[in-house]
């Protein structure tokens, strides 16, 4: 399973995991099971219920519109007799259905949109179903918390430094007659230089260290690194209209990261941070650069 991002949350002493692929979120059946008697038993228990089916079917039919009904009809008729047997597997080979996903490997098991799970849920026990939507209500308010108000404007603010940044770059390091790609190149080497002296990587290291990840490593930022940053974006402008070589930027602008988080952060974090100096791996950068020294990438 690519592209999926995975959480867990607790309900009733059960770990359970979610997936979140396209946008929507499915949780593991098989961990839902887990502490019940039966164990993953219950999954094919619960899907060969004719009711099940009747349910599965009418909600592929509202949310997957190439939903194979002809193959259902056949399901729907031999449902309830004691010869029928229906597993996630064959439910979605058959059918195409999405709400359900059966896969192996690190995160396997069987998953299901979190509409069927709360189903699922209140065939187990109607006690654990009102837990688990209450737990799963509960993670998504802070989900959303992150995406409030302060994160945003944290977000906004490094936005709008960093066109003062590019003005200043514009204006200072960019000479006449350079083509479109030199310039593009400018401002994606003025963009590391930020991103190493804040998080210790450029962005291409974050986009290979994280494949699976959309956006941008400042899309998963702290709120104390979105604030720092915004200020680094314009002491960095400044540094450049008082015509700083690049490698000195860098290393002060690192100095003043490493400041300004452990002033914002708490002092247990404080120590965490200085126990990994971010000023090693820029230290080795510009040694690269020195003559003699070892061949190394841009920042």
């Amino acid at each position: 399973m690519s592209n999926v991002k995975r959480r867990t949350m607790e309900v009733q002493g059960t770990t359970i995991s979610i997936l979140s692929r396209e946008e929507k979120d499915y949780i593991s059946l098989t961990d839902m099971v887990r502490n019940f008697d039966g164990g993953s038993a219950l999954i094919e228990q619960w899907l060969k219920n004719k009711d099940t089916v009747l349910f599965l079917g009418v909600w592929e039919r509202i949310n997957n519109p190439a939903f194979n009904s002809l193959e259902f009809e056949g399901i729907r008729n031999d449902a309830g007799r004691n010869s029928f047997f229906l597993s996630a597997k064959k439910w979605v080979e058959l059918t195409g259905a999405k709400g359900l996903i059966a896969s192996a490997g690190r995160y396997g098991g069987t998953y299901a949109h979190r509409d069927i799970a709360f189903e699922f849920g209140s065939w187990l026990s109607p006690e654990f179903k009102l837990y688990l939507i209450k737990e799963f209500q509960r993670l998504k308010e802070d989900e959303n918390r992150r995406l409030s108000l302060a994160w945003n404007l944290n977000r906004t603010l490094a936005k709008l430094n960093y066109r003062i940044h590019t003005d200043a770059i514009k204006a200072h390091l960019i000479p006449a007659a350079l083509t479109p790609a030199q310039i593009s190149f400018t401002y994606a080497n003025e963009a590391d230089v930020l991103n190493v002296a804040l998080f210790g990587q450029t962005a291409k290291q974050w986009r290979e260290a994280n494949p699976d990840l959309e956006g941008s490593m400042r899309d998963y930022a702290a709120i104390e690194q979105l604030l720092v940053l915004a200020n680094i974006e314009g002491m960095n402008a400044e540094f450049i209209r008082m015509g700083l070589a690049q490698s000195d930027r860098l290393v002060r602008l690192n100095e003043i990261a490493i400041r300004q988080l452990q002033s914002l952060t708490c002092r247990d974090a404080a120590k965490a941070l200085d126990s990994k100096p971010a000023s090693e791996p820029i230290a080795k950068r510009l040694e690269a650069k020195k003559p003699g020294g070892k061949k190394g990438g841009g920042v």
